[in-house]
């Protein structure tokens, strides 16, 4: 079943041609530009052993999402979370972002962007953040890659005073409309220097990526995920701290989108 499964994914993207991404990445945030300026819907599904989280949720995790070109270089980004836990129970969480670029971006899709973000969040145990995110992107004809680091202040006292999350996908074109690639995440990064590290401690993951974007279709894919594990401990149980990755021992997890153009 994977291996045709596979295969139509291939076929796919050997009969298709080049369009701009609006979301190839899966950990990964990156700014739209005004060359095709559109809006889209996400929906992203997710399964985790061993692991908690928005999108580390221990059984499985489904995310909705509204993305959108706003004009004059601003990107808007909103997610809904909802979790349904191997054991039982429902949660949900919600965050919205407006990004900006300042260098580059504009009605050219290529070439190098640097953007920031800021925002706001509402987690699984109803604690409301404020969020900001630094946004790096070089897009070329054959490949292209995207770089974020989102800093977090949550109102809680029981909180870290602040979180460092960083996040970098890579792609390569291997025909007009499919890219392989990978992506790598670095979560709750100040857990290096901070022993009480609220959410565990920092956490690692690195895997496949996959993206397929057809001209002549208003949908889009993307597949990513693999191993998650710890690059350091705390011994506080972790919170829950809306995050890519959430472990509380060394597991894994995948995720998998689908994006509809609103308007092309």
């Amino acid at each position: 079943m994977k291996r045709i499964l596979l295969s139509v994914l291939i076929g796919l993207g050997l009969n298709a041609s080049a369009q701009q991404a609006a979301q190839p990445f899966l950990y990964t945030v990156n700014s739209l530009t005004g060359q095709e300026p559109y809006w889209n819907l996400h929906y992203s599904g997710s399964y985790g052993e061993r692991t908690s989280g928005q999108f580390g949720y221990d059984g499985m995790g489904q995310q909705f999402g509204l993305k959108g070109y706003l004009g004059n270089r601003f990107t808007l980004y909103a997610t809904a979370s909802l979790g349904f836990a191997n054991k039982g129970g429902v949660a949900s969480a919600q965050q919205a972002e407006v990004l900006r670029d300042l260098i580059g971006g504009g009605k050219i899709a290529e070439g190098f962007r640097l953007g920031v973000g800021i925002g706001a969040s509402r987690d699984w145990s109803n604690v409301k953040s404020a969020i900001s995110r630094i946004v790096l992107s070089l897009d070329q004809s054959k490949w292209r890659a995207t770089g974020n680091l989102r800093f977090e202040k949550a109102f809680d006292s029981e909180r870290d005073k602040l979180d460092f999350i960083s996040s970098l996908g890579f792609q390569y074109r291997l025909s007009p409309a499919l890219f392989l690639g990978l992506e790598a995440v670095g979560q709750d990064l100040e857990g290096f220097w901070e022993e009480d590290e609220a959410e565990g401690g920092a956490k690692l993951m690195v895997g496949p990526s996959l993206n397929i974007s057809p001209t002549n279709s208003k949908l889009s894919f993307s597949i990513s995920g693999g191993p998650v594990f710890y690059a350091t401990r705390s011994n506080i149980i972790p919170s829950d701290a809306i995050r890519e990755l959430g472990a509380t021992t060394n597991g894994y997890s995948f995720r998998a989108l689908v994006n509809f153009n609103l308007f092309k």
